[in-house]
């Protein structure tokens, strides 16, 4: 097998645009500054390994049409050697996003654009000549062939990940964030062919049933261990993780583990966009290496936490050994006890 760490899914071209506050319905702001970069799960998470490990081989499979959009995104690619785009396909219009971040509050609001990504399709990433160690594949609830029905998986997706794990590879999933009902319905039945769940507070508890957030936004503690506890329940093999601001959470089948994020000012956070796939992206390069969920926990934090405190999100994110420092020297926020 070979060894390297395959991301599908979601690419698209992003523009973010920074202004003071976002603006109620009908009224006009002014944006502030704005700059095009890659986003979605793939560049997101692909950028944020090769900026962890130069030398880490990294496959990035997904769907770009063949316009100015999607040469920017193989320009992007091909300034990291060990990035292999030779799975991307090209058909239709690239799928882009206007990213609008609101530096009252560091939040941000998404206007996407689908694009070529609804042809990713169950025959899209070719396990004949796909050699890796490591699936990631998202976002779930934003590929709509994959979210389409399977008369014996449930759904496309679940039997991708089906055919993955039957070629000996790991495999990981990601939920978009959206406020729909569509979670019970299709993301069940990939789990049981998922050994990596990586999701936030929100998504978790969507798919169970269970929020996390009271209605004044305050993380609800005492039920992050019953999420993390159902979740497996559904059949995640391995390991299920939450991250949300407070911190890092996960459940290996065994114990549960808590990981308190770091401890920023308002002034130290410079951008928000891709903080949850830096996170991913640090668990991802635990499991690569071997680390225990713990170990992955604190990287995925590190990773996150490096992503927020540069501007470039994503293309600032800290080689490994800065990471394990990073974490070890910040102060840290009270460690939340899930059980």
């Amino acid at each position: 097998m070979n060894r390297s760490i395959t991301i599908a899914g979601t690419m698209t071209v992003d523009e973010i645009c920074f202004m003071e506050k976002f603006p109620s319905e009908s009224e006009l702001v002014t944006i502030e500054s704005k700059h095009r970069t890659l986003g979605g799960l793939v560049p997101n998470c692909a950028l944020a390994l090769a900026q962890i490990d130069r030398e880490l081989p990294i496959n990035v499979v997904g769907v770009i049409g063949n316009d100015e959009k999607g040469s920017f995104i193989e320009d992007r690619f091909s300034q990291y050697k060990n990035i292999n785009t030779k799975h991307i396909k090209k058909l239709g219009e690239t799928p882009f996003t206007y990213a609008m971040e609101s530096r009252q509050n560091n939040t941000r609001t998404f206007f996407n654009f689908k694009g070529s990504s609804v042809n990713f399709d169950e025959f899209t990433i070719d396990f004949s000549v796909l050699e890796t160690e490591l699936l990631h594949i998202g976002y779930l609830l934003l590929l709509d062939a994959l979210d389409s029905p399977d008369l014996s998986y449930g759904t496309k997706m679940a039997r991708v990940l089906k055919e993955a794990k039957s070629k000996g590879i790991e495999t990981s999933i990601d939920v978009i964030t959206e406020d729909s009902k569509r979670y019970k319905e299709i993301i069940p039945p990939s789990l049981p062919y998922t050994d990596y769940c990586i999701i936030n507070e929100l998504e978790a508890g969507k798919i169970t049933g269970i929020n996390l957030r009271e209605q004044n936004n305050v993380l609800r503690i005492n039920q992050i261990s019953k999420v993390l506890y159902k979740l497996k329940e559904m059949g995640v093999n391995k390991w299920v993780i939450i991250h949300s601001p407070e911190g890092g959470f996960g459940y290996d089948g065994q114990d549960y583990y808590s990981v308190p994020s770091l401890s920023l000012t308002g002034e130290q956070i410079k951008a928000t966009v891709g903080a949850g796939d830096a996170f991913a992206s640090g668990v991802l390069y635990g499991i690569y290496k071997k680390k225990t969920i713990l170990e992955a926990l604190k990287l995925g934090i590190s990773s996150a936490t490096s992503s927020l405190m540069n501007d470039q999100s994503i293309l600032g994110i800290a080689p490994f050994e800065q990471l394990i420092q990073l974490y070890e020297e910040m102060p840290k926020n009270e460690r939340l006890n899930i059980i």
